[in-house]
């Protein structure tokens, strides 16, 4: 087996864990907002702690990541965010949760960015589209087996035990990780001169600098970023609101959840096939339209089926149309963190984190909105009239988003580029 192979597989590892330890708390969510007594407005600023602090960490991880390496800022996190993922089947009051809530968004905040870092530096640029395909399908299989290990769980010992359990499993993948893995393959012992040769030249490993003053009057990346806020706007929902959706707007009881799983499980298929058919694309149709056709695509269909599910009452209908939206945008995310390392290269990390944070401020509103939403119209359903809006605006803004213009030298001709011609 190649040594990036072998890299990818440690990387799955970790976005399953990481979906594990952030559903398990959607899934938790009613019975802990039952225990202390949280109401829809308290539990949208449970949700938002978790967001606020991965929106404020995610550039700072990136950027670490681009300077230092993955290797050592990947075990810090991954340490950190277990921790928390642990004391959260602690707490005994509100404020406790929020605490422990933002702490864990701190450190989750690295993961994506600094995932990044490594497809940037161990796949060649024609790959990355389909790793960052499969390594989102794994963090999808993670929320999928959430409800089915929570449920149980829960039943059977309480809400907490899940907590204690999950928090352990990132300590494993740590220790593991920093012990074998290197910052790049020239400096992996065993790696061959052949698969040095495919993988291609490094890109520089230390990039000092991110090029702001480049990257915030690119059409390219402002709109990737606007993208970004749509999408995952409606994103979160899943990670978020989702399970107590089910039980407090479609009347679930709390055995049924487990068919809560089947949003995860498309998605899990989506983010797989999207990343394989965006690189795809990428060769017949070059950078531009390869990664923009995909995204047009996938967060207009999710458009349409949000307002399917706004308007029917049936159960499983109402999940078959939801795990629909949630293809749709898990469709087309492959392609914009392979969007990112296009435009990014040398910076591939720091914007991640940039393309991050911008997402996460949609999430974060939209985790805050849901709550107030729901308060203020007494619906369940009414915070998915911003949620089809805000799609159809994403899908639009795909029209704006070129991958060949790389930071830093979008007036001359790159190898990017070439490929569009």
């Amino acid at each position: 087996m190649k040594y990036r192979h072998r890299v990818l597989g440690l990387l799955i590892l970790l976005f399953a864990i990481v979906y594990l330890d952030r559903v398990c708390i959607s899934v938790a969510g009613p019975r802990i907002q039952d225990d202390l007594h949280i109401d829809p407005i308290g539990w949208s600023w449970v949700t938002a702690m978790f967001t606020l602090s991965y929106c404020l960490f995610e550039i700072p991880t990136g950027a670490l990541g681009d300077r230092i390496g993955p290797r050592r800022v990947l075990t810090r996190v991954v340490l950190w965010w277990s921790a928390f993922t642990s004391l959260t089947g602690m707490v005994w009051n509100y404020n406790l949760l929020l605490i422990t809530r933002f702490c864990f968004g701190a450190g989750e905040a690295g993961a994506f960015p600094n995932a990044s870092v490594v497809v940037s530096r161990w796949f060649p640029t024609t790959q990355r589209a389909g790793m960052s395909g499969v390594l989102l399908m794994a963090s999808q299989i993670g929320g999928a087996i959430a409800p089915l290990l929570v449920v149980p769980i829960q039943i059977r010992y309480g809400w907490r035990a899940s907590f204690y359990i999950f928090g352990m499993l990132g300590l494993i993948w740590a220790a593991v990780w920093y012990t074998w893995f290197r910052d790049s393959p020239s400096e992996k012992r065993g790696v061959s001169l052949a698969e040095l040769n495919q993988i291609g030249p490094a890109a520089t490993p230390h990039a000092k600098g991110f090029p702001w003053r480049f990257a915030l009057r690119s059409e390219s990346v402002l709109a990737m970023l606007g993208m970004a806020f749509c999408y995952i706007y409606v994103y979160t929902f899943f990670q978020t609101w989702f399970h107590t959706f089910l039980v407090r707007g479609r009347g679930f009881s709390e055995g049924s959840l487990v068919f809560s799983a089947l949003p995860y499980v498309v998605a899990a298929c989506a983010n797989l096939t999207g990343g394989a058919a965006s690189d795809a694309l990428v060769r017949r149709l070059g950078l531009k339209w390869g990664r923009r056709s995909l995204g047009i695509a996938g967060l207009g269909s999710a458009c349409l089926f949000t307002i399917a599910a706004m308007v029917t009452r049936q159960q499983l209908l109402t999940v078959i149309l939801l795990s629909l939206v949630y293809g749709g945008i898990t469709f087309q995310q492959a392609g914009v963190f392979g969007v990112c390392l296009d435009i990014g290269r040398r910076h591939a990390g720091s914007m991640v984190g940039l393309m991050n944070t911008s997402a996460q401020v949609g999430g974060l509103l939209s985790t805050v909105a849901y709550g107030y939403l729901v308060d203020r119209f007494r619906s369940y359903d009414a915070p998915f009239v911003p949620m089809a809006a805000l799609l159809l605006v994403g899908a639009i803004l795909w029209f704006k988003i070129d991958a060949s213009r790389e930071l830093r030298t979008e007036s001359f001709a790159t190898p990017a580029q070439v490929l569009t011609r």
